[in-house]
């Protein structure tokens, strides 16, 4: 119960900031912009595609439909998210530390577990909601704007997947990209713990986050080994659920890192918590 009324208390505190509210603002203004972009500039391809694949397929709908819109949208902002998230989960321990409240914390009967814990499931909770959002807005207007249709994916050739199909596809992906997601907001986390300045804590997300997708993507030879092994590898692994068959070993195995660097990053920022003078 108690853990709960916390929980509550830091999501009223996260929803009060101004900056908890970029994220969504910034979707709210782009993506329609990019959904009238792509519906300006897709008519050639649209009669390209259509002229090459008459004679061997049949589509349901326009091939650059809401569903393609919404792949597109998805290629292109899964690397800008992250920063987004970190302002809020970079502020969630130094901002309150910065404004000195966490002595009024100390004065009260509550374990730093318990604080812990609360601010985190916030974090979490408003990760979710902010890649809910983004789904819904991306895929909702998407469709509402260039309605439905079979989806095509450029994947080893052309795949294409039925609207019914589709849907399901992009359920598996926004799971992937919330857990991500997730990482990324835990890694804010672990360094807001360290930090009294709400900015250090974003800084530091994000050269990490910039450090390791460098190493993890350059075609090096030298960095060949250790790729398997860094989070950024797998953070374009929602792709997958995309392709035909949807390779679940290698999801799942992208998946299962994803969530060890989570326990990892908590597990060390709520060490370095449980730890730190609060008081001074």
């Amino acid at each position: 119960m108690i853990l709960l009324k916390l929980t509550q208390n830091e999501l009223y505190k996260i929803f009060s900031l101004v900056r908890s509210y970029i994220g969504p603002i910034l979707f709210t203004g782009i993506v329609p912009l990019i959904l009238w972009g792509y519906g300006m500039g897709t008519s050639h391809i649209e009669g390209e595609i259509e002229k090459s694949m008459s004679e061997m397929f049949f589509i349901e709908g326009s091939p650059t439909n809401g569903f393609t819109a919404a792949y597109f949208i998805m290629n292109f902002f899964w690397i800008h998210i992250p920063f987004l998230l970190a302002l809020v989960g970079g502020d969630i321990f130094a901002g309150e530390q910065a404004n000195g409240t966490f002595r009024v914390y100390a004065t009260r009967p509550i374990s730093r577990l318990s604080i812990f814990l609360s601010k985190t499931l916030a974090t979490m909770i408003y990760t979710l909601g902010f890649v809910l959002y983004f789904g819904l807005l991306t895929l909702g207007l998407g469709l509402i704007w260039h309605g439905g249709g079979d989806m095509l994916v450029f994947h080893d050739g052309i795949l294409i997947l039925e609207s019914s199909d589709a849907f399901m596809r992009f359920l598996i992906a926004y799971v992937f990209s919330f857990m991500n997601m997730a990482l990324v907001s835990a890694i804010a986390i672990f360094f807001s713990t360290m930090v009294r300045n709400a900015v250090g804590p974003v800084i530091g997300t994000m050269a990490l986050f910039i450090f390791i997708l460098m190493v993890s993507t350059l075609p090096l030879d030298v960095f060949k080994g250790v790729q398997p092994y860094l989070f950024t590898t797998y953070f374009s692994n929602w792709e997958q659920a995309f392709f035909d068959p949807i390779p679940w070993a290698d999801l799942f195995r992208g998946l299962g890192l994803v969530i060890s660097n989570v326990i990892l990053f908590l597990g060390t920022a709520y060490i370095i918590f449980r730890r730190k003078d609060i008081l001074s």
